[in-house]
């Protein structure tokens, strides 16, 4: 490789956490998209691309095993401030999202903001088990988790 070349650095290597592939429950509270609490199933497959982005596709089914929402992710870093990137789109259509954030430890939490509010975005990483919440604040208000998936490593 070139010497002039970037490299990947500690904040790539730390975004392989969301590489492999991880299924599991999900719980989902009452939100703007859906009046009833619901549990489904999630999975995500994340690979690493030349050790800058992950890639992520998501799928989530219901107890029938129908499809209910596919999502596709890219994250990286930002090498001008070291923050965190999540690149986001999904089966709702609209122009995708961008959220910042970064590591607290073993958790990974992206923010960013849309007309409908403040949104929060959090991976925990434990031993063989991935924690991801959704939560949602209108500007100056409280923050309401719409979901918490609980993913295991498969293969």
């Amino acid at each position: 490789m070139d010497s002039h070349m970037p490299a990947p650095g500690p904040l790539h290597q730390r975004l392989g956490a969301l590489t492999g592939h991880w299924a599991g429950p999900e719980h989902m509270q009452p939100s703007p998209w859906s009046p009833e609490p619901q549990t489904r199933r999630g999975a995500i497959r994340g690979r690493m691309l030349d050790g800058f982005f992950v890639i992520t596709e998501y799928e989530q089914t219901d107890d029938s095993g129908a499809v209910t929402f596919r999502g596709h992710g890219v994250y990286s870093v930002d090498p001008e401030t070291d923050e965190c990137l999540m690149y986001w789109f999904d089966s709702m259509g609209g122009k995708g999202g961008t959220a910042r954030g970064g590591f607290d430890g073993n958790r990974l939490v992206f923010e960013n903001s849309s007309p409908m509010g403040k949104h929060r975005y959090a991976y925990t990483f434990e031993d063989g088990l991935t924690v991801f919440e959704m939560a949602m604040a209108p500007e100056g208000g409280e923050w309401t988790t719409l979901m918490r998936g609980e993913y295991a490593a498969v293969d």
